[in-house]
């Protein structure tokens, strides 16, 4: 990160940066002369747009801790075998269902169908997907909220080691490790992949979304936190330690669903892009980015790390020098248009998720209390032989009479 002051010796000039890359008021800077020629550089006026993402960002946490605390609502009244008030189940939990969601795609993909167990699921998903493709991977630094508390917790980790050596540290690993640790989040992504439209039919897929285990993966995903065990908290507590020194740790190199709109953001037609003609070399783009992508060694961005989060944008100094901008119309986007867009675009997909009815699920509250009951009992297959069995088992019609036969149980 850039230091709220911060001074720097550009075109053999003090140039005195006194704004921070989130604030909003006008940059003021000495004149410029660049270093390739003796024309008077433009500055860049253009107030960043970091404090509205923050914004963005923190109203999307609040949404999600809101559904946390509904379905908190909600699983008090399972618990209580019905005794408590009723609260509907938020639908927007499915959006931490990424494997499901994955499964419903393929279905949809395969058959047309919309699977009914976690259909919000779906819209969430495509909702990231059509975000990708048009902005690239800007749904992991706009909407994620684990993208939220990466940053917070890089951010602290930035002022700790400020505050401990005097001067700004910014880790970054060496590429002979680096490279090998991101491959780590595209082999579990190929895993999955492989897994759900490979490895598995249509019609185990349709099995597995319809089967019991996967219409309580939600109370079973809510209860690996609620009642988490000492490994699973070891493991958080190493991610978080590691993230402190490791800007992004979990997003750069574990993340399953960051390393998939990481490859998307390639068919992205919108870039950030350089002038090489007006850039004056001062290398505030690569101090600011996120991603340590040497922006300024390059015209066009073209990374599976660059989430578009527009800090290098930001803290350029030079007017119509790093833009965001159109390859095919060769035009730049504006910060307010990129935010608005952004929104706008995850809002309309899950608009229509909800207005044509494909949002909250179908199991009853009946169900649901039954399901409850036997959630211990239930289990998925593990392990390519248990897959293969599942196939076998979905083909021959067991799994639909097992499910006949709890659908009897249930009444």
């Amino acid at each position: 990160m850039i230091s709220v002051e911060q001074s720097k010796t550009i075109a053999g000039g003090n140039v005195n940066r006194t704004d921070s890359i989130l604030s909003d008021d006008t940059r003021i800077w000495k004149p410029l002369q660049s270093k390739k020629s003796k024309k008077k550089i433009i500055c860049n006026t253009e107030k960043p747009i970091q404090k509205y993402r923050f914004i963005i960002q923190s109203a999307f946490v609040l949404l999600c801790l809101w559904i946390g605390v509904e379905f908190f609502l909600f699983t008090r009244y399972l618990q209580t075998n019905g005794a408590a008030e009723y609260f509907h189940r938020p639908p927007g939990v499915d959006g931490f269902l990424p494997i499901s969601s994955l499964m419903s795609f393929y279905l949809f993909l395969t058959t047309g169908e919309i699977h009914a167990a976690h259909p919000a699921g779906l819209f969430i998903f495509l909702a990231i997907i059509l975000v990708s493709l048009i902005f690239g991977k800007s749904f992991c630094s706009w909407l994620c909220p684990v993208g939220y508390i990466s940053e917070l917790v890089g951010d602290f980790g930035e002022k700790l080691l400020k505050k401990i050596f005097k001067r700004n540290i910014k880790t970054t690993l060496p590429k002979w490790l680096d490279y090998p640790l991101r491959s780590i989040k595209y082999l579990l992504l190929g895993f999955l992949f492989f897994s759900v439209f490979f490895l598995m039919t249509t019609v185990a897929v349709k099995a597995f979304l319809d089967s019991p285990y996967n219409q309580v993966a939600d109370l079973k995903m809510y209860y690996f936190f609620a009642d988490i065990s000492r490994t699973a908290l070891i493991i958080l507590a190493v991610l978080f330690v590691l993230s402190i020194f490791i800007r992004n740790f979990w997003c750069r190199f574990l993340c399953p669903y960051g390393a998939l709109l990481g490859l998307i953001s390639f068919l992205s037609p919108h870039k950030i892009k350089r002038n090489p003609v007006s850039c004056i070399d001062c290398g505030l783009c690569v101090k600011a980015c996120p991603a340590a992508i040497k922006v300024d060694k390059i015209k066009t961005v073209w990374s599976d790390e660059c989430s578009t989060c527009m800090n290098c944008v930001d803290v350029c100094p030079v007017a119509d020098t790093l833009d965001l901008t159109s390859m095919v119309t060769k035009k730049k986007v504006s910060k307010k248009t990129l935010a608005i867009a952004i929104v706008a675009i995850f809002m309309i997909v899950t608009g229509i998720g909800i207005i044509t009815g494909h949002w909250q699920n179908k199991i009853t509250a009946k169900e649901y209390l039954y399901y409850y009951k036997h959630m211990n009992t239930y289990g998925h297959p593990t392990g390519t032989a248990a897959v293969k069995e599942f196939n076998k088992e979905a083909a021959s019609g067991i799994l639909e009479n097992n499910k006949i036969k709890t659908e009897q149980e249930k009444q």
